[in-house]
C-alpha cells in the first residue's frame, strides 16, 4: 500500500517544494509520481525543452470515457521583495488560515485531489478522474498546451474539466484572453547636444508605451455606446486592458539611448482576440521604426511575443458539462467571468468542455502572507468527496 496524506498533509508537502517559475518544478513532479506510483498509478510526464521543468498527467480509476480532468499548475510566483510575517515555504495555520505560498494559487486544490486519491480508488468509480498538473502557468499558460496534446492522445475522452484556481467555489464560465511582448528598441547613440542625428531608443519606446495608454482609453470610451447585454459587461473593468509593466533603457543623461525594453500585458473581453491585437501593435510599430530609420537606417525594434493565452469562452448550454457538473455539486447557480487568466481556454481550444471552479480568492493569490482559508479548504475537500461519489454512482 502506498503512502497516505491527509490533505492538510499533502499542501504541507506541496508548499514545502519553491516551485517559483524561475526554478525547476521538478523534485514536486517525482514526489506526485513516487507517490501515485505507490498507488499502482503510471503518470505521464511531458518534460520542457531544457528538461528542468515537466508536466505530468495521470489517470485514476477505470480506462473508460466520460470521466473529470482535475487541473492545476505547480509553479507559484516569487517571494523576493515581499515582506511575510511567516515562513513562505512551510504552511502556518492562524486564526482560521493555512499561510504559504501557493495555499491559495494553486497547491491548495491539487494537495486535495492529490490526499484523496486512496479514496478515489476505493470508490469503485465507474468513470476515471484525471489529474493534469503543469509547468509555468504563472508565466503565460506555457506547460499546457503540451500536455493536454498528449492528453487527448492517450487519455480516454473525459466529458469536464475543472480548473482548480481560486473562485470560492464558484463557478466560472468565462475569463478574459491574454497576450504579451517584450519591445526591444535598438536606437543610434549621439550626445544629446546632437540629438536630432540620433535615435533615442527611449523616446521611441515612450511613442509606443504611449500607444497603450491611448487604446485603453479607447476601450474604456467605447463601453459607453456597448449594448446592455455585451459579455464584455459582466466582467471587471468591462473593456480590454493594455499595461506596460517594466521598461528599462539608456546609459546616461546625455546620450541619446541605444536600447530600451519593455514589456506589454494587454487582455481582451470577449469578441477581441490576440491576433487582432497583435496586429494593430506591430502596424504602430513599423511606422515608429520608419521613423527611426528615416534618420539611421541601422536602427530597428523587435517585438517578441512572450504569451498568448485564450480566453475561456461561455459554453452552449447543450454542450456546457462541466458548467452543468460543477453546478450540480456546489449549488452554485450565478454567472461568474473573471478578469485573470488560466489555462481554461488552451482546454476548451483541446476539445475539453471546461470550467474555473477551487477553493480559496484569487484577492490573496501572489500577495505577500498569501493564504487559503480553511474554511475554503475544507469546502474544496467536501466539494471532491462529491465528485467522486457522482463518478462512482
Amino acid at each position: 500500500m502506498g503512502a497516505t496524506y491527509t490533505p492538510r498533509e499533502m499542501l504541507d508537502k506541496l508548499v514545502s517544494f519553491p516551485t517559483v517559475s524561475s526554478a525547476s518544478n521538478l523534485d514536486l513532479i517525482h514526489f506526485v509520481r513516487d507517490y501515485l506510483a505507490g498507488h499502482g498509478i503510471e503518470s505521464h510526464i511531458t518534460p520542457d525543452a531544457t528538461g528542468e521543468k515537466a508536466n505530468l498527467h495521470a489517470l485514476v480509476g477505470p480506462n473508460a470515457p466520460g470521466g473529470v480532468v482535475l487541473s492545476g499548475h505547480t509553479d507559484v510566483v516569487p517571494v523576493v521583495g515581499q515582506e511575510w510575517s511567516t515562513d513562505p515555504w512551510l504552511v502556518t495555520e492562524r486564526d482560521g488560515k493555512l499561510y504559504g505560498r501557493g495555499t491559495c494559487d494553486m497547491k491548495g486544490f491539487q494537495a486535495l485531489a492529490l490526499a484523496l486519491v486512496p479514496q478515489m480508488l476505493e470508490a469503485g468509480m465507474t468513470r476515471p478522474i484525471q489529474l493534469a498538473l503543469s509547468y509555468d502557468e504563472e508565466v503565460g499558460c506555457i506547460g499546457a498546451p503540451f500536455m493536454i496534446e498528449r492528453m487527448t492522445q492517450e487519455m480516454p475522452p473525459a466529458s469536464a474539466v475543472i480548473v482548480g484556481e481560486p473562485s470560492m467555489m464558484e463557478v466560472v464560465t468565462g475569463h478574459k484572453g491574454s497576450v504579451g511582448f517584450f519591445t526591444e528598441v535598438h536606437g543610434f547613440e549621439v550626445h544629446s547636444s546632437l540629438c536630432h542625428t540620433g535615435v533615442s531608443a527611449v523616446m521611441a519606446a515612450a511613442r509606443l508605451v504611449e500607444w497603450h495608454r491611448l487604446r485603453q482609453q479607447e476601450c474604456e470610451a467605447a463601453v459607453t455606446d456597448m449594448p446592455a447585454d455585451h459579455p464584455a459587461r459582466a466582467y471587471e473593468p468591462p473593456f480590454t486592458t493594455l499595461h506596460v509593466g517594466t521598461i528599462k533603457g539608456g546609459t546616461a543623461s546625455n546620450i541619446t539611448a541605444k536600447f530600451c525594453r519593455f514589456s506589454t500585458d494587454i487582455r481582451f473581453v470577449p469578441g477581441e482576440d490576440e491576433g487582432s491585437w497583435n496586429d494593430r501593435y506591430r502596424a504602430f510599430v513599423n511606422e515608429v521604426q520608419a521613423d527611426m530609420q528615416a534618420i539611421h537606417p541601422d536602427t530597428r525594434i523587435d517585438v517578441i511575443e512572450r504569451l498568448s493565452n485564450p480566453g475561456c469562452r461561455q459554453e452552449p448550454a447543450e454542450t456546457a458539462a462541466a458548467e452543468q457538473l460543477c453546478r450540480s455539486l456546489t449549488g452554485d447557480n450565478g454567472h461568474h467571468v473573471v478578469s485573470y487568466g488560466t489555462e481554461a481556454g488552451q482546454f476548451q481550444d483541446g476539445g475539453y468542455s471546461t470550467v474555473i471552479c477551487g477553493p480559496g480568492s484569487i484577492e490573496q493569490a501572489h500577495q505577500p502572507d498569501e493564504f487559503i482559508s480553511v474554511a475554503q479548504f475544507e469546502a474544496g475537500e467536501a466539494f471532491l468527496h462529491r465528485l467522486i461519489a457522482r463518478l462512482a454512482a
